[in-house]
């Protein structure tokens, strides 16, 4: 491989990676406003039950329609930000040589995992596009589910990316505490 075309290589991955910043934020935010949503129409519900006394019939299933966008949109985040649930019992007490190929295995279960619910959650999707939710006779029953597939190949990306250019965690963009101008510089590849 030549160095010109290695660094071609190096800039296209960047490139994603860059892409894949926003491809994150775009989740931390939908997820979040999933999050607020439910944080207001379940109070509401409650509200108009126990004060009103006029139960709403939609309160509810608005929640868990928020909850399966925050679930699956926003475990795809929490994948590349690496806060996602992982059981390190076993890989912290191996020798270090075999850490790399563990964490290769992991990545390549993982994706066989997105690509499994990618699959068979958009099969689900379309299995029940022409249904309605009672509760909500406009929208279909398919495009409530519709965060298994997406979020699914959100984390394939992200698991893809990790496999390509290693975890992503020390990015401006993923820290909790990051400085506004460092996620700015980051998007535009200055740092």
């Amino acid at each position: 491989m030549t160095s010109g075309s290695a660094q071609k290589d190096s800039k296209m991955v960047e490139k994603f990676i860059r892409f894949l910043d926003s491809v994150y934020l775009a989740c931390i935010w939908i997820s979040g406003a999933a999050l607020f949503t439910m944080t207001i129409v379940i109070p509401w519900g409650v509200l108009n039950r126990y004060v009103f006394g006029a139960g709403s019939d939609w309160p509810e299933p608005m929640a868990i329609l928020c909850m399966v966008l925050f679930t699956f949109i926003g475990a795809a985040a929490s994948y590349r930000a690496g806060a996602h649930i992982a059981v390190t019992m076993f890989t912290d007490r191996v020798p270090a040589s075999w850490r790399t190929p563990l964490m290769w295995i992991v990545d390549i279960l993982m994706a066989l995992l997105a690509l499994f619910i990618m699959i068979w959650g958009a099969q689900l999707c379309i299995g029940t596009w022409h249904q309605s939710v009672a509760e909500f006779p406009v929208l279909s029953v398919g495009f409530t589910y519709l965060p298994l597939p997406i979020g699914s190949a959100l984390t394939l990306l992200f698991i893809i990316e990790r496999m390509i250019a290693g975890p992503q965690t020390g990015r401006a963009v993923v820290q909790f505490d990051h400085d506004q101008t460092n996620v700015a510089a980051d998007l535009k590849g200055e740092i």
